[in-house]
Order: structure tokens, then C-alpha cells, then sequence
């Protein structure tokens, strides 16, 4: 393709790009027809173009008499997906991906406290709790539902920024968790009712140190409640085993988020 058409079906891209960036879900770019005749260029370059935005998981071009480009702008599971993806291509192991997770999170539970909307972060902690400790004899339901607790406080944090990045790394680790449980579930084995427990206690000091405003605590609560969790997952893999964004598992833990 010629370097000026190249330039132009680049230039028809950017305007179109910033167009999805600012528009409704499941919104339809016009058809190629239409942008020919707005943009006054080539079919060719049209067709670049939208290449270009398909390539980069901005729209998903649908052939034949119906056919059309329909936008999928980007969301926290894109996001995650390629977060999740850069950090396997750069070899990131397992470890680094907890000690991150350790580190980061516990800051989202101290802006918790600091947040204005606390009062309607700390009912739904306290309920995740409770139905928690419900489902104290039924492992993977368990497991489910506590994860929701650290999305929880991960999403009241008040920072879009810092909720985006944090749940992106969260959802990688759990779907690391996932691969852990599967593994030993195959062996026959299981978290004791006592590892269950303990994890519902220290949901219930976090939400302890929240409630008495308490930001430092909270942050320390979650800081220990995580090395505890990392270890033991850590302890039953290879630390220095890469990050897997690739895996199904993975994906469908990115897809989760909303």
C-alpha cells in the first residue's frame, strides 16, 4: 500500500477511533459506503482503516449484504486481557504477580476508609461475610464468594484509575488460584475447614479496622491477610513459573469483570 494511503486510512482511524472511545455500547461505525463519502478517500483506505481498529479490538466487521462494523469499546477486561498478556510476553513470574497484588490491594482498602461513600461499602462487605461464612462447607462456592470480598474493596476504593489497574492484576492472580484448586482438587485435596475460617476472620478484622476508620489498620489487615493467601498458593507451585493471560481459565476470569 502506497505511504500516502497508508497515512490517510491512519488519519481516517484516529477520527474513528476517538468516535467509539466516546460512544454508546453496541453502536455501529457507518458503512464503508458512507465513509468513503464523508472522508472523500478510497475504498482502499477505508478498508485500512478498519483494519487497523479490528486489529486493535475496537470493532468487530461483520461481512456480506448485512455486514457492518460494530464497536466494542474497550472495558476492564479488555484492559486485564492485555495487561495479562503483556506481562506473559515480558516473563513475569508467578511471584512477582502476587508481591504485586500484595502491595496494591491493601491500598484500596485504606482509600476505602477514606472514601466519602464508605457507609455504602461497609453493608456490603459485612454481608459478603456473612454469606461467606454460609458457605463455609461448600469449597468452591466458598472460594467464589470470598474472592468477591477483595473486588469489593477493590471496586469502592473511589479511584477509577487505581480500580482499573488493581482488579486487572486480581483477576490475573485468582485465575492463577483457580489453576492451584484445580490441581489439587485432581489429588483429592482440599482446604481445611480451619484455612476456611481463618480466611472469614480476617475478612472480619479488615472490615473491623474500616469501621473504626482506622486506614493504616485496615491496610496492614489486608497486607497480612494477603502475604497468608499468597503463600499458601505460592508454596504448592513453582514461584518462578510464568504468568498464563492466555488460558482459557484466564480469559474467563477477565470477562467477569464489569
Amino acid at each position: 500500500m502506497p505511504l500516502q494511503q497508508v497515512r490517510i486510512a491512519e488519519s481516517i482511524a484516529a477520527e474513528l477511533r476517538a468516535r467509539i472511545l466516546n460512544a454508546d455500547e453496541g453502536a455501529v461505525l457507518p458503512k464503508q459506503d458512507e465513509i468513503v463519502a464523508e472522508f472523500q478517500v478510497s475504498y482502499p483506505s477505508v478498508r485500512e482503516a478498519l483494519r487497523i481498529l479490528e486489529t486493535e479490538g475496537l470493532i468487530t466487521v461483520r461481512r456480506g449484504n448485512l455486514g457492518g462494523s460494530q464497536v466494542r469499546r474497550p472495558d476492564a477486561g479488555s484492559a486485564a486481557y492485555s495487561l495479562g498478556l503483556a506481562l506473559q510476553a515480558a516473563r513475569v513470574q508467578l511471584s512477582d504477580l502476587s508481591d504485586a497484588v500484595v502491595r496494591l490491594e491493601p491500598m484500596c482498602a485504606a482509600m476505602c476508609v477514606e472514601n466519602a461513600d464508605q457507609d455504602k461499602v461497609l453493608p456490603k462487605l459485612r454481608q459478603n461475610i456473612e454469606e461467606t461464612r454460609a458457605l463455609l462447607d461448600d469449597e468452591p462456592q466458598f472460594l467464589m464468594k470470598a474472592r468477591e470480598f477483595h473486588d469489593l474493596l477493590v471496586t469502592s476504593a473511589g479511584n477509577k484509575t487505581t480500580e482499573l489497574m488493581v482488579r486487572s492484576l486480581v483477576a490475573l492472580w485468582s485465575s492463577q488460584e483457580e489453576a492451584v484448586e484445580e490441581t489439587m482438587a485432581a489429588h483429592g485435596e482440599t482446604h481445611t475447614r480451619e484455612n476456611r475460617e481463618a480466611v472469614i476472620d480476617a475478612h472480619a478484622k479488615i472490615v473491623a479496622r474500616m469501621e473504626a476508620g482506622d486506614a493504616a489498620g485496615a491496610e496492614r489487615a489486608v497486607r497480612r491477610h494477603n502475604e497468608a493467601v499468597r503463600d499458601l498458593y505460592i508454596s504448592r507451585v513453582d514461584g518462578n513459573e510464568i504468568v498464563d493471560a492466555a488460558s482459557a481459565r484466564a480469559r474467563r476470569s477477565f470477562q467477569s469483570l464489569v
